[in-house]
């Protein structure tokens, strides 16, 4: 995937000025920034919740302007927006159930339920708790597997360490590891949490007020304390 001059904003207001960011299959690309960088908008724009100003958005080859969201999630986009989106009043098993309709039934569902249950060991102990029962990061990581489930090739991840402790922090970047590595599954994860972004990226890409300021591989950002000082804020 990549995105070519890419603008966007709200009320012809522009959040977003030009930006080229290259995401080659099979890696996760951090998108770091304070609040108000553009790293939502983004997200926002590439899953097609929100329309494109100007440029482009390549995926396979093929340019998704005028492609629905509907369109983009059957080609393999998948979202999972900041604030953990479950169905409250659906289980755990009903949740995951709920998205893997798209691909899987019978047999075939029941199986890719029991995958997220193997990466997520604490939902399968959940299985039948109403999603307004689960903790903070047992809802983070239902949402999380409500959209791996479908075993989409492109995932767009927004904040998902927010406000979770340490331990489901790394059980989440861990996650997103193994399904790079095994699954060759393709991460743009925006976060705020810069250490444990950058711990699990290959590539880091810094916006600020809605352009590029820095694109390199992560080691490069985690070793560069002027950059992370002036954007990055530690």
């Amino acid at each position: 995937m990549h995105l070519d001059g890419l603008t966007a904003g709200y009320g012809g207001a522009p959040v977003l000025r030009g930006v080229d960011v290259r995401v080659p299959a099979g890696t996760i690309l951090a998108l770091l920034g304070a609040n108000g960088a553009g790293k939502t908008t983004l997200l926002r724009t590439v899953s097609g919740l929100m329309p494109a100003a100007s440029g482009r958005i390549v995926f396979d080859g093929v340019d998704l302007a005028g492609v629905s969201v509907e369109d983009r999630a059957r080609a393999g986009l998948a979202q999972v927006p900041e604030g953990r989106s479950v169905v409250a009043e659906l289980t755990v098993d009903e949740n995951l159930r709920l998205g893997g309709l798209q691909r899987f039934r019978g047999r075939r569902l029941t199986v890719a339920v029991d995958g997220v249950y193997e990466m997520f060991e604490p939902l399968a102990r959940r299985r039948r708790a109403a999603g307004h029962q689960l903790s903070g990061g047992e809802r983070q990581m239902l949402a999380l597997g409500r959209a791996i489930i479908a075993e989409p090739r492109v995932l767009l991840l927004d904040e998902p360490s927010l406000g979770l402790a340490p331990r489901v922090v790394a059980q989440i970047m861990a996650v997103l590891r193994t399904l790079r590595d095994e699954r060759g599954l393709t991460v743009l994860l925006a976060e705020q949490n810069v250490t444990s972004a950058l711990a699990v990226a290959d590539h880091g890409v810094v916006l600020n007020l809605g352009e590029v300021v820095a694109d390199r591989p992560a080691e490069g950002l985690r070793t560069d304390s002027a950059l992370r000082h002036a954007y990055l804020g530690f």
